[in-house]
């Protein structure tokens, strides 16, 4: 069972996104969603990510009521996020004390298991910021502090902060990374996260759909997604496309499973994130537990997506 590096925190080999509660997924649609991923990840406890912006609470509420109604809390590992919204200093002490107690009530729970600091703040200082999440932690709230979307010379800085002030720094990084978008976390980012010992968690694992091989040029897709996945339609991305098929097809296995495995098996990748608005969708995700790569698929991957 994959572990979080320097944690207790045990999770499933796939995080599932919970950004579309609410948004794509309706309540009750979230909750067969939900209940599949929990049958699938046991006995792993089941890794669910969401955060106070997603819907403006709607997310945390829906997975709160859900774990409430199933009784199944102690199954899940709970990551939500301080987001920063219309926050003028979305990292002061002030606001994430407010943005815990107000994620704690949305998911209707007593601790957050992974609670990140959403995107960096310039205008609040680190000591500030990682002085209030530690105190967050010796209060029994949250159990591990995270960063999403910060820099390597931040998640250095970050790293210094925390060790000169003797406060629990921050245990995992939260960042862009998938087969179509490498460069950003393997030029010198991976580096930083493996010289400090934490754990890689990759949104956007699926490069927003487009890593499913439904969006192709010349195809219209009805979905919120198709924008974002058409940014890497083209000769690259044709190129993994047919590499992803060839694979699936050896493995039979979905196409988006491929991706996934190939992103899990990267160096630091804990679990990557991504989500489905229906079972449907997540059974296509699913079998990436249990697929494994060999060396030859894993290069032609690694060849057909390099830039």
């Amino acid at each position: 069972m994959p572990q979080l590096p320097g944690t207790d925190l045990t999770v499933s080999d796939l995080c599932l996104g919970g950004n579309v509660f609410g948004w794509t997924a309706d309540a009750p649609t979230s909750f067969a969603v939900l209940d599949r991923f929990l049958d699938a990840s046991a006995p792993q406890p089941a890794f669910v990510d969401t955060a106070e912006m997603y819907g403006n609470g709607v997310s945390e509420q829906i997975l709160g009521e859900w774990m409430a109604t199933r009784g199944v809390r102690d199954r899940v590992v709970v990551a939500t996020k301080a987001s920063p919204g219309t926050k003028e200093h979305p990292l002061a002490a002030g606001e994430i004390r407010a943005a815990a107690e107000r994620s704690l009530r949305n998911l209707r729970t007593d601790r957050i298991d992974l609670y990140y600091a959403h995107y960096d703040d310039a205008t609040t200082p680190l000591e500030e910021a990682l002085t209030a999440f530690d105190e967050l932690v010796q209060a029994g709230k949250v159990r591990h502090v995270a960063a999403s979307n910060y820099s390597a010379e931040r998640l250095t800085e970050a790293r210094e902060t925390a060790q000169r002030l003797g406060v629990g720094g921050y245990a995992a990084l939260q960042t862009h990374y998938n087969l179509v978008e490498r460069a950003g976390f393997e030029d010198g980012l991976r580096d930083t996260v493996q010289a400090q010992g934490i754990g890689t968690l990759p949104y956007f694992a699926l490069a927003k759909g487009f890593l499913t091989g439904k969006y192709r040029a010349g195809e219209q897709i009805d979905s919120p997604r198709a924008k974002g996945a058409s940014a890497y339609v083209g000769e690259r991305g044709d190129r993994v496309l047919a590499v992803l098929g060839a694979i699936a097809r050896e493995q039979g296995v979905p196409v988006p499973a491929v991706a996934l495995r190939w992103l899990a098996d990267q160096p630091t990748v804990v679990a990557p994130i991504a989500s489905g608005r229906t079972v449907e969708q997540l059974a296509d995700l699913l079998p990436m537990r249990d697929l494994v790569l060999d060396d030859a698929q894993r290069a032609a991957l690694d060849e057909a997506s390099a830039v």
